[in-house]
Protein backbone atom coordinates (compact mmCIF):
# COMPACT_ATOMS: atom_id res chain seq x y z
CA UNK A 1 0.00 0.00 0.00
CA UNK A 2 1.41 3.40 -0.99
CA UNK A 3 1.57 6.27 1.45
CA UNK A 4 2.46 9.95 1.78
CA UNK A 5 3.77 12.03 4.67
CA UNK A 6 2.43 14.95 6.70
CA UNK A 7 4.79 16.56 9.21
CA UNK A 8 6.92 13.42 8.98
CA UNK A 9 4.03 11.08 9.82
CA UNK A 10 3.17 8.31 7.37
CA UNK A 11 -0.41 8.51 6.05
CA UNK A 12 -1.57 5.43 4.21
CA UNK A 13 -3.07 6.17 0.80
CA UNK A 14 -6.24 4.19 1.41
CA UNK A 15 -9.90 4.96 1.99
CA UNK A 16 -12.53 4.89 4.71
CA UNK A 17 -15.53 2.84 3.70
CA UNK A 18 -18.73 4.69 4.61
CA UNK A 19 -22.38 3.82 4.15
CA UNK A 20 -25.72 5.62 3.64
CA UNK A 21 -28.01 6.45 6.54
CA UNK A 22 -31.12 8.57 6.98
CA UNK A 23 -30.12 11.64 8.97
CA UNK A 24 -31.68 14.68 10.57
CA UNK A 25 -30.39 17.81 12.27
CA UNK A 26 -32.15 19.45 15.21
CA UNK A 27 -31.46 22.89 16.63
CA UNK A 28 -32.04 22.95 20.38
CA UNK A 29 -32.32 26.38 21.98
CA UNK A 30 -32.63 27.26 25.65
CA UNK A 31 -32.40 30.14 28.10
CA UNK A 32 -28.68 29.47 28.50
CA UNK A 33 -25.98 27.65 26.57
CA UNK A 34 -25.64 25.25 29.51
CA UNK A 35 -29.27 24.11 29.32
CA UNK A 36 -29.12 23.75 25.54
CA UNK A 37 -25.98 21.63 25.92
CA UNK A 38 -27.57 19.54 28.66
CA UNK A 39 -30.52 18.69 26.42
CA UNK A 40 -28.19 17.98 23.50
CA UNK A 41 -26.01 15.64 25.54
CA UNK A 42 -28.95 13.66 26.88
CA UNK A 43 -30.71 13.51 23.50
CA UNK A 44 -27.60 12.08 21.82
CA UNK A 45 -26.85 9.53 24.53
CA UNK A 46 -26.46 5.77 23.89
CA UNK A 47 -26.05 6.43 20.18
CA UNK A 48 -22.46 5.55 19.29
CA UNK A 49 -22.99 2.74 16.78
CA UNK A 50 -25.99 1.21 15.09
CA UNK A 51 -24.39 -2.18 15.74
CA UNK A 52 -26.02 -2.20 19.19
CA UNK A 53 -27.23 1.33 19.95
CA UNK A 54 -30.80 2.29 18.94
CA UNK A 55 -29.43 5.12 16.76
CA UNK A 56 -26.28 7.05 15.98
CA UNK A 57 -26.19 10.65 17.17
CA UNK A 58 -23.89 13.45 18.22
CA UNK A 59 -23.43 17.16 18.80
CA UNK A 60 -22.32 19.26 15.84
CA UNK A 61 -21.69 22.72 17.29
CA UNK A 62 -22.88 25.71 19.29
CA UNK A 63 -25.01 28.35 17.53
CA UNK A 64 -24.86 31.97 18.65
CA UNK A 65 -28.15 33.58 19.80
CA UNK A 66 -28.17 36.00 16.85
CA UNK A 67 -28.33 33.01 14.48
CA UNK A 68 -31.22 31.06 16.09
CA UNK A 69 -34.93 31.61 15.35
CA UNK A 70 -35.81 32.65 18.91
CA UNK A 71 -32.64 34.63 19.67
CA UNK A 72 -31.42 32.23 22.35
CA UNK A 73 -28.27 30.08 22.59
CA UNK A 74 -28.48 26.93 20.49
CA UNK A 75 -26.84 23.56 19.95
CA UNK A 76 -27.10 21.57 16.71
CA UNK A 77 -27.40 17.80 17.02
CA UNK A 78 -27.64 15.01 14.44
CA UNK A 79 -29.53 11.72 14.67
CA UNK A 80 -29.00 8.87 12.18
CA UNK A 81 -30.68 5.55 11.41
CA UNK A 82 -30.91 3.01 8.59
CA UNK A 83 -34.35 4.13 7.35
CA UNK A 84 -36.57 7.19 7.72
CA UNK A 85 -39.28 5.33 9.72
CA UNK A 86 -36.65 4.04 12.18
CA UNK A 87 -35.12 7.50 12.34
CA UNK A 88 -38.50 9.11 13.04
CA UNK A 89 -39.13 6.75 15.96
CA UNK A 90 -35.79 7.67 17.52
CA UNK A 91 -36.37 11.38 16.94
CA UNK A 92 -39.77 11.21 18.64
CA UNK A 93 -38.36 9.26 21.58
CA UNK A 94 -35.37 11.56 22.10
CA UNK A 95 -37.38 14.74 21.59
CA UNK A 96 -40.07 13.60 23.99
CA UNK A 97 -37.86 12.13 26.68
CA UNK A 98 -34.75 14.31 26.52
CA UNK A 99 -35.56 17.73 25.04
CA UNK A 100 -39.17 18.35 26.05
CA UNK A 101 -38.26 17.38 29.62
CA UNK A 102 -35.27 19.71 29.86
CA UNK A 103 -35.90 23.16 31.40
CA UNK A 104 -36.37 26.13 29.00
CA UNK A 105 -35.69 24.25 25.73
CA UNK A 106 -37.26 24.55 22.29
CA UNK A 107 -36.57 22.47 19.18
CA UNK A 108 -36.29 23.67 15.58
CA UNK A 109 -35.61 22.09 12.20
CA UNK A 110 -31.85 22.22 11.60
CA UNK A 111 -32.37 21.51 7.87
CA UNK A 112 -35.02 24.10 6.96
CA UNK A 113 -34.12 24.11 3.26
CA UNK A 114 -34.46 20.33 2.88
CA UNK A 115 -37.53 19.24 0.92
CA UNK A 116 -38.07 15.87 2.58
CA UNK A 117 -39.66 16.32 6.00
CA UNK A 118 -40.68 14.14 8.92
CA UNK A 119 -43.93 15.22 10.57
CA UNK A 120 -43.22 15.04 14.28
CA UNK A 121 -45.04 17.98 15.85
CA UNK A 122 -48.44 16.29 15.85
CA UNK A 123 -47.12 13.21 17.62
CA UNK A 124 -45.12 15.14 20.21
CA UNK A 125 -48.04 17.55 20.59
CA UNK A 126 -50.29 14.79 21.92
CA UNK A 127 -48.37 15.08 25.18
CA UNK A 128 -50.36 18.30 25.59
CA UNK A 129 -53.49 16.14 25.96
CA UNK A 130 -55.61 18.42 23.80
CA UNK A 131 -54.24 21.68 25.21
CA UNK A 132 -51.50 21.90 22.56
CA UNK A 133 -51.65 24.74 20.02
CA UNK A 134 -50.37 24.91 16.44
CA UNK A 135 -49.28 28.39 15.38
CA UNK A 136 -46.80 30.28 13.23
CA UNK A 137 -43.85 31.67 15.15
CA UNK A 138 -40.46 32.83 13.82
CA UNK A 139 -41.88 32.22 10.31
CA UNK A 140 -42.15 28.52 11.14
CA UNK A 141 -45.06 26.21 11.91
CA UNK A 142 -44.65 25.44 15.59
CA UNK A 143 -46.46 23.26 18.10
CA UNK A 144 -46.83 24.81 21.55
CA UNK A 145 -47.19 22.23 24.33
CA UNK A 146 -48.13 23.14 27.91
CA UNK A 147 -45.65 21.92 30.53
CA UNK A 148 -45.30 22.69 34.22
CA UNK A 149 -42.61 25.30 33.63
CA UNK A 150 -44.64 27.06 30.93
CA UNK A 151 -44.59 26.06 27.25
CA UNK A 152 -42.45 23.76 25.12
CA UNK A 153 -42.10 24.80 21.48
CA UNK A 154 -41.22 22.29 18.75
CA UNK A 155 -41.23 22.79 15.00
CA UNK A 156 -43.90 20.74 13.26
CA UNK A 157 -41.54 19.12 10.75
CA UNK A 158 -37.86 18.19 10.65
CA UNK A 159 -35.81 17.81 7.48
CA UNK A 160 -34.18 14.51 6.64
CA UNK A 161 -31.42 13.70 4.16
CA UNK A 162 -29.60 10.71 2.75
CA UNK A 163 -26.60 11.06 5.01
CA UNK A 164 -23.23 9.30 5.23
CA UNK A 165 -21.93 7.34 8.22
CA UNK A 166 -18.67 5.56 8.92
CA UNK A 167 -16.01 7.94 7.70
CA UNK A 168 -12.99 7.17 9.85
CA UNK A 169 -9.42 7.92 10.84
CA UNK A 170 -7.05 5.42 12.46
CA UNK A 171 -4.36 7.01 14.63
CA UNK A 172 -1.36 4.80 15.47
CA UNK A 173 1.11 5.85 18.14
CA UNK A 174 4.17 4.67 20.00
CA UNK A 175 2.27 4.60 23.30
CA UNK A 176 -1.15 5.20 24.81
CA UNK A 177 -0.46 8.82 25.75
CA UNK A 178 0.71 10.04 22.34
CA UNK A 179 -2.02 8.12 20.51
CA UNK A 180 -4.74 9.58 22.72
CA UNK A 181 -3.30 13.07 22.30
CA UNK A 182 -3.26 12.65 18.54
CA UNK A 183 -6.86 11.44 18.46
CA UNK A 184 -7.98 14.24 20.79
CA UNK A 185 -6.30 16.88 18.63
CA UNK A 186 -8.07 15.44 15.58
CA UNK A 187 -11.45 15.54 17.35
CA UNK A 188 -10.87 19.11 18.52
CA UNK A 189 -9.94 20.24 15.01
CA UNK A 190 -12.98 18.58 13.46
CA UNK A 191 -15.31 20.09 16.05
CA UNK A 192 -13.99 23.60 15.56
CA UNK A 193 -13.24 23.65 11.83
CA UNK A 194 -15.64 21.19 10.16
CA UNK A 195 -19.38 21.61 9.56
CA UNK A 196 -22.36 19.28 9.12
CA UNK A 197 -20.61 16.34 10.84
CA UNK A 198 -20.66 14.62 14.22
CA UNK A 199 -18.45 12.03 15.90
CA UNK A 200 -20.87 9.72 17.74
CA UNK A 201 -18.49 7.77 19.98
CA UNK A 202 -17.45 8.82 23.53
CA UNK A 203 -15.44 12.03 23.25
CA UNK A 204 -15.42 11.40 19.50
CA UNK A 205 -12.98 8.50 19.91
CA UNK A 206 -13.30 4.71 19.55
CA UNK A 207 -10.92 2.45 21.45
CA UNK A 208 -12.65 -0.71 20.20
CA UNK A 209 -12.74 -0.51 16.43
CA UNK A 210 -14.79 -3.32 14.89
CA UNK A 211 -14.88 -5.40 11.74
CA UNK A 212 -17.85 -6.79 9.85
CA UNK A 213 -18.91 -10.19 11.22
CA UNK A 214 -16.87 -12.73 13.14
CA UNK A 215 -14.36 -15.47 12.39
CA UNK A 216 -15.58 -17.61 15.30
CA UNK A 217 -19.13 -16.51 16.21
CA UNK A 218 -21.23 -16.49 13.00
CA UNK A 219 -24.29 -14.83 14.54
CA UNK A 220 -22.44 -11.67 15.55
CA UNK A 221 -22.74 -8.70 13.16
CA UNK A 222 -19.41 -7.22 14.31
CA UNK A 223 -16.40 -8.10 16.43
CA UNK A 224 -13.09 -6.53 17.41
CA UNK A 225 -10.92 -5.52 14.49
CA UNK A 226 -8.14 -7.94 15.44
CA UNK A 227 -5.91 -6.69 12.62
CA UNK A 228 -5.48 -3.39 14.49
CA UNK A 229 -5.09 -4.70 18.05
CA UNK A 230 -1.47 -4.19 19.21
CA UNK A 231 -1.88 -6.52 22.22
CA UNK A 232 -2.35 -9.57 19.97
CA UNK A 233 -0.19 -8.63 16.99
CA UNK A 234 2.10 -11.57 17.66
CA UNK A 235 -0.91 -13.91 17.40
CA UNK A 236 -2.30 -12.44 14.16
CA UNK A 237 -0.32 -13.48 11.06
CA UNK A 238 -1.74 -10.67 8.91
CA UNK A 239 -1.66 -7.99 11.63
CA UNK A 240 -1.73 -4.39 10.38
CA UNK A 241 0.04 -3.03 13.46
CA UNK A 242 3.40 -1.59 12.32
CA UNK A 243 6.61 -2.04 14.32
CA UNK A 244 6.90 0.50 17.12
CA UNK A 245 3.14 1.03 17.38
CA UNK A 246 1.66 0.05 20.73
CA UNK A 247 -1.67 1.88 20.79
CA UNK A 248 -4.33 2.59 18.16
CA UNK A 249 -7.49 4.71 18.29
CA UNK A 250 -10.22 5.36 15.74
CA UNK A 251 -12.36 8.41 15.03
CA UNK A 252 -15.69 7.71 13.31
CA UNK A 253 -17.37 10.55 11.40
CA UNK A 254 -21.01 10.84 10.34
CA UNK A 255 -22.17 13.70 8.15
CA UNK A 256 -25.10 15.16 6.28
CA UNK A 257 -23.29 14.49 2.99
CA UNK A 258 -20.16 12.75 1.72
CA UNK A 259 -18.27 15.99 1.06
CA UNK A 260 -18.68 17.10 4.67
CA UNK A 261 -17.33 13.76 5.90
CA UNK A 262 -14.38 13.94 3.49
CA UNK A 263 -13.38 17.43 4.66
CA UNK A 264 -13.70 16.44 8.32
CA UNK A 265 -11.59 13.34 7.74
CA UNK A 266 -8.85 15.47 6.18
CA UNK A 267 -8.97 18.04 8.98
CA UNK A 268 -8.56 15.25 11.52
CA UNK A 269 -5.61 13.70 9.69
CA UNK A 270 -3.79 17.03 9.49
CA UNK A 271 -4.28 17.66 13.22
CA UNK A 272 -3.27 14.19 14.39
CA UNK A 273 -0.09 14.26 12.31
CA UNK A 274 1.24 17.21 14.29
CA UNK A 275 1.44 15.24 17.55
CA UNK A 276 4.79 13.82 18.61
CA UNK A 277 4.66 10.04 19.00
CA UNK A 278 2.03 9.48 16.31
CA UNK A 279 3.67 7.03 13.91
CA UNK A 280 1.07 6.38 11.24
CA UNK A 281 -2.45 7.38 10.19
CA UNK A 282 -4.72 5.24 8.06
CA UNK A 283 -8.41 4.36 7.57
CA UNK A 284 -10.48 1.20 7.71
CA UNK A 285 -12.38 -0.41 4.86
CA UNK A 286 -13.89 -3.83 4.28
CA UNK A 287 -13.68 -4.31 0.56
CA UNK A 288 -17.19 -3.04 -0.10
CA UNK A 289 -18.93 -5.20 2.52
CA UNK A 290 -19.96 -2.20 4.60
CA UNK A 291 -20.95 0.58 2.20
CA UNK A 292 -20.55 2.26 -1.21
CA UNK A 293 -18.73 5.45 -0.17
CA UNK A 294 -14.93 5.44 -0.53
CA UNK A 295 -13.42 8.46 1.25
CA UNK A 296 -9.76 8.53 0.26
CA UNK A 297 -7.23 9.90 2.74
CA UNK A 298 -5.24 11.87 0.16
CA UNK A 299 -8.39 13.42 -1.33
CA UNK A 300 -9.62 14.24 2.17
CA UNK A 301 -6.41 16.01 3.09
CA UNK A 302 -6.45 18.06 -0.12
CA UNK A 303 -10.10 19.03 0.45
CA UNK A 304 -9.32 20.03 4.05
CA UNK A 305 -6.33 22.15 3.00
CA UNK A 306 -8.56 24.14 0.64
CA UNK A 307 -11.06 24.80 3.41
CA UNK A 308 -8.33 25.72 5.87
CA UNK A 309 -6.46 27.84 3.35
CA UNK A 310 -3.25 25.83 3.64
Amino acid sequence: MSSFRIDGVEVEDTFAEAFPMAGTRILITAATKEWALTAAQVATGFASSIIMSPAEAGIERFVEPNKTPDGRPGILIHIYHRTVPELKFQVLARLGQCILTCPTTAAFDGLPETKRKMHIGGAIGKFGDGFEVVETLYNRKMVRIPVMQGWFLVEDTLGTVKAVAGGNIIVMGEDEKSTLEGAMKAVEAIRTKAKKVVMPFPGGIVRSGSKVGSMKYPKLPATTNHLFCPAIKDKVPDSKVPPGVNSILEIVINGLNAEAVKIAQGIGILAAAKVKGVKKITAVNFGGKLGPYKINNKDAVEAAKKILGE
